[in-house]
């Protein structure tokens, strides 16, 4: 009697159901043991007898299961259904941080993924930063901008803290290969101006240009007067436009008014941008102007670029654009920017 109930037993285990779509994914959480998993498989009707499938576990195979969500297939075993959760193939999804967008940005963007649990959306930029490790409070331009893949279980927290470590990276090696005589005390100044870089120009054979630029005009004790830097000191109060007044209103980071850069980076700076502040393009270029089809126009002199501006600035187009057009997925607000003048 004995051998004939081994032997069902092991049929049993072996012959597939029908798996229903709504079923399709299972999901183990954290903690969880073998009787919690049974009793769940048993409930989707995918396991008649779970004591029997406990006792092949545990004496045939490790007692581990990895938690997170899985993929079933269209007809599982008691058996496959075992490998697949111990084998930890779980579902993975992918979320991904274009280049310029401040960390405000990326924390509305996670907090839109049901999949992740937020936990950094609540902290204060601080806290943030001193659970990341960031001796900086304000934690900004400190996370490389990609795609990362995470699962189910995983914390908004978590993919900073690996976006952190790749840009820490990153940015140590670009300091390492830092062109001679730049006017930086250190590596944290080059994100700041990466930072800067990004958030003027997406067209890529324009960054080291820009950068050049603005590390002449630190060499000269000139400010930098770049309007996305007066857009982040304003915060919550930009609306899109920059007005006269605007430029005027001292806060720490209007660089029309302070001289150098400001306290910190902006935005997340891509590889690129900091390649480009690392190795800026040498010349003369002082100032550069939009043109409206998302490129500058670069001068040497006050004189140039004043005739620039009233060229590009002051008859501007219908279809003026200060920057290369986003695409739809990473679309913000145009920003209209003031003339840049000295």
């Amino acid at each position: 009697m004995a051998a004939l109930a081994g032997a069902y037993a092991w049929h049993w285990l072996k012959t597939e159901v029908a798996v229903e779509e709504s079923s399709r994914i299972f999901l183990v959480e954290k903690g969880q043991g073998l009787a919690t998993v049974a009793a769940a498989l048993k409930e989707k009707q995918l396991l008649q007898w779970p004591i029997i499938w406990r006792v092949y576990a545990r004496f045939m195979q490790p007692d581990v299961l990895k938690a997170g969500e899985y993929q079933l297939a269209s007809h599982e075993s008691p058996m496959t259904l075992l490998t697949r959760l111990q084998g930890g193939e779980v579902i993975h999804y992918d979320i991904t941080f274009p280049e310029g967008l401040r960390l405000t940005e990326w924390l509305a963007l996670m907090s839109a993924e049901e999949k992740l649990e937020q936990k950094a959306a609540t902290l204060e930029l601080s806290a943030l930063a001193n659970m990341l490790g960031i001796r900086q409070k304000n934690p900004e331009g400190w996370f490389f901008p990609d795609t990362y893949r995470f699962e189910k279980g995983d914390s908004d927290l978590d993919i900073l803290r690996r976006a952190h470590a790749k840009m820490k990276a990153e940015l140590a090696q670009q300091w390492a290969r830092r062109t001679p005589s730049l006017p930086y005390r250190n590596a944290y100044d080059v994100l700041i101006m990466s930072s800067i870089i990004e958030k003027e120009t997406g067209a890529p054979y324009e960054r080291r240009e820009i950068a050049g630029v603005f590390v002449r005009r630190l060499k000269k004790k000139m400010r930098l007067q770049t309007d996305p830097t007066v857009i982040y000191g304003m915060g919550d109060t930009y609306q899109g436009n920059i007005r006269r007044s605007d430029l005027k209103t001292p806060t720490p980071y209007n660089t029309y008014v302070i001289k150098g850069l400001p306290p910190t980076p902006i935005a997340n700076a891509g590889r690129a941008a900091l390649a480009a502040a690392v190795n800026p393009k040498a010349g003369k270029t002082l100032y550069f102007v939009a043109k409206g089809n998302g490129s500058h126009y670069f001068s040497a002199t006050l004189a140039e670029h004043n005739q620039a501006v009233r060229r590009y600035q002051l008859k501007r187009r219908d279809n003026y654009r200060s920057s290369p057009k986003p695409s739809p997925a990473t679309a913000l607000p145009e920003q209209k920017l003031a003339p840049d003048s000295e």
